[in-house]
């Protein structure tokens, strides 16, 4: 049976962090939680609940997921992962869909997989009107300038851990998921979206729930796919 860690960046998601820990199926081996400089108990929280928990103090999404692949790379052979599912820490996802992602990986059909929250169920004003838009004209240019076809840059993903560490991912905050698309396509790696569903978050989200969060977080996703052509 293939081993499957699960990474988890975190920012001040004291609120929900226990719950998504809990929610998380007992096929994985160790859930990570990357605490990205949080000022509340976040880190204490997750640890309670049974997680591993790193502390990442440069803030970000990308130097969260960074750290959580630096950990896991960095196990001894015996206990090092063959797969890792990244996931929101606000609740928003349901862990327990996991194996929905994981079976296509395992089938050995694909490397990678994305949760669509466009294709899943979700909940009724779980995603604003700004990420629809973004995720829309995101999956477009992915599509021109890649030749893919997503619906989705969702968070929910699973990927080998070979394959991700060869993608050599460098960015640091509201890149990075694109930038895990854009190099799979451009590297021609097998991937495939699956549906999943989706609620609202716990707490008030630290990108679109903003207007300047959400700028910068548009600019930097359309620099990034233009970046990697």
């Amino acid at each position: 049976m293939a081993r499957v860690n699960v990474i988890i960046p975190a920012y001040n998601e004291e609120l929900s962090i226990g719950k998504v820990v809990a929610a998380i199926p007992a096929l994985v081996e160790d859930v990570i939680v990357v605490n990205n400089n949080s000022t509340d108990r976040t880190a204490e929280t997750a640890s309670l609940a049974g997680a591993t928990v790193l502390l990442e103090p440069k803030p970000g999404y990308g130097h969260a997921c960074l750290k959580g692949i630096a950990y896991v790379a960095a196990k001894p052979v015996d206990t090092r992962p063959d797969i890792i599912v990244f996931l929101d820490g606000d609740f928003s996802d349901y862990p327990h869909e996991m194996p929905l992602l994981l079976e296509p990986i395992l089938s050995g059909a694909v490397e990678m997989v994305i949760g669509s929250r466009v294709l899943g169920k979700r909940e009724a004003g779980s995603l604003l009107p700004q990420q629809l838009f973004g995720n829309w004209l995101a999956t477009k240019l992915l599509h021109l300038l890649y030749g893919v076809k997503y619906t989705d840059l969702g968070p929910f993903r699973a990927i080998k851990l070979d394959t991700l560490l060869a993608l050599n991912m460098q960015d640091r905050t509201y890149g990075w998921t694109v930038e895990m698309q854009a190099k799979a396509a451009k590297r021609n790696i097998r991937s495939v979206e699956v549906p999943v569903s989706y609620r609202k978050r716990i707490g008030v989200s630290k990108v679109s729930g903003t207007i300047k969060g959400s700028v910068l977080a548009g600019y930097k996703i359309i620099f990034t796919i233009f970046r990697y052509i």
